[in-house]
């Protein structure tokens, strides 16, 4: 087997553990009564980005090689995953918050390092086979999105995304990877001599001094403004959409009976989006593409809040696929803006900082603030429709779009350079 078909086998295994339940959770949550609790859940997961890739990264580094690293956190993952589905099995509707939550806290622990892991493990081997990891890597990347859609059908089409048959999914993905991630090429780890990171160096947190730049301090601000939209429609989508099943109007459509299959255009969307960023960038340069991502979020809320599943539905599919835009056009496009704008000595703290700013601070206040928005209209324990006060919750986030995307507008000066 070639070593690109090897890496888009595991960069498909490593998605679609994920794939699993990162959208159909917040359903299953919700109908144990634990719907006002979906955001600490999703909020878990941006809590421990702060600091365990940081830590796994070192441990890789120095001692354990990345490979092995990758398929022993995905074990342990899968262990403490394997013990939610059962902790709920047992339960029944029984299920307490506390118990789940350090299960599932835990399974994120070891499984977020591995997002990390998994492209060093990338990079290693495709240096060692001779090929430029610009070129080679980003479609074996693709393959990763596909298992994360492929896995999200299974779990719809298995009828597991309302059940705790989603976390056994997740774990025997997991598992399999644990597995596959033992005839991995090896990585070499540095166990004397040379530089190692300092913890401080591995979470980024020089790449702070970039605050003395006006440009840069503002950049990441509004990256962490914007980063707070990020979880939000993973964690709410899903219980919004097959909440419509209350209204017998509405409770036999697709959309209600296979909310995963609709969401899954948002991936679908988000494949082919990273192709049209290069042009973009170009053309328009970051300020007019991240505006382009912001008002992208406007109408992925706001869509939300207006639609339907019967004859509003096309406002669902057009809300799945803007996603790929509000996505794409702010996570690649930022990534790379920082590489351009960095100094080389800083470049890969300043990527961490970004990483931390987006997916770590903005996207644990995104989903802690937006569960407290949607306990404000919805009403988790009532079986009376709550399609209004979804509406209200949307709106609120789409209004929050908008605001950043004025601001931004007025704030943050760059003159771009047409290529």
């Amino acid at each position: 087997m070639s070593i690109k078909l090897r890496l888009i086998v595991m960069n498909f295994l490593q998605f679609a553990v994920w794939g699993a339940y990162l959208t159909s959770m917040g359903t299953y949550l919700a109908s144990v009564g634990l719907g006002g609790h979906i955001g600490i859940f999703y909020a878990m997961q941006g809590i421990v980005s702060l600091f365990m890739p940081a830590i796994l990264g070192i441990i890789a580094d120095r001692w354990i090689p990345a490979q092995r690293l990758l398929g022993l956190s995905h074990l342990l993952a899968a262990l403490f995953m394997a013990g939610a589905g059962y902790y709920s099995m047992t339960m029944g509707a029984q299920v307490e918050f506390p118990a789940l939550f350090a299960f599932y806290s835990v399974r994120v622990a070891f499984y977020m390092p591995t997002l990390a892991l998994s492209n060093s493990v990338a990079y290693t081997a495709l240096d060692k086979a001779g090929l430029d990891t610009i070129k080679a890597f980003p479609p074996i990347r693709t393959f990763g999105t596909i298992g994360f859609i492929c896995s999200m059908w299974l779990v719809d089409l298995m009828g597991f995304q309302a059940n705790y048959m989603q976390f056994f999914t997740c774990a025997a993905w997991g598992v399999v990877l644990a597995i596959y991630a033992c005839t991995l090429p090896e990585c070499p780890v540095s166990r004397g001599g040379g530089e190692h990171k300092s913890l401080v160096e591995a979470l980024g947190l020089k790449a702070f001094l970039l605050f003395k730049d006006r440009k840069m301090a503002t950049f990441f601000i509004f990256s962490m403004l914007l980063g707070v939209s990020l979880q939000i429609t993973n964690g709410f989508a899903n219980p919004f959409i097959t909440s419509f099943s209350a209204i017998p109007e509405y409770a036999n459509t697709f959309g209600v009976q296979h909310a995963n299959l609709l969401i899954s255009l948002s991936q679908v969307s988000e494949t082919c989006c990273i192709l049209l960023i290069p042009f973009f960038l170009g053309r328009f340069g970051i300020k007019r593409v991240m505006l382009i991502a912001m008002i992208a979020w406007v109408l992925r809320f706001g869509l939300f809040g207006l639609g339907d599943p019967g004859n509003g539905v096309w406002m669902f599919v057009l809300s799945m696929l803007v996603y790929g835009v509000a996505f794409d056009f702010f996570n690649v496009s930022g990534s790379l803006f920082v590489d351009k704008e960095t100094d080389l000595s800083i470049r890969s703290s300043a990527q961490g900082l970004f990483i931390i700013m987006t997916n770590g601070i903005g996207a644990t206040v995104g989903t802690l603030s937006a569960q407290v928005v949607v306990n404000r209209f919805v009403d988790f324990n009532s079986t009376a429709p709550q399609v209004e006060g979804w509406s209200h919750a949307w709106f609120i986030f789409s209004f929050y779009a908008l605001v950043v995307a004025v601001a931004f507008a007025l704030v943050f000066k760059y003159k771009h350079t047409h290529n």
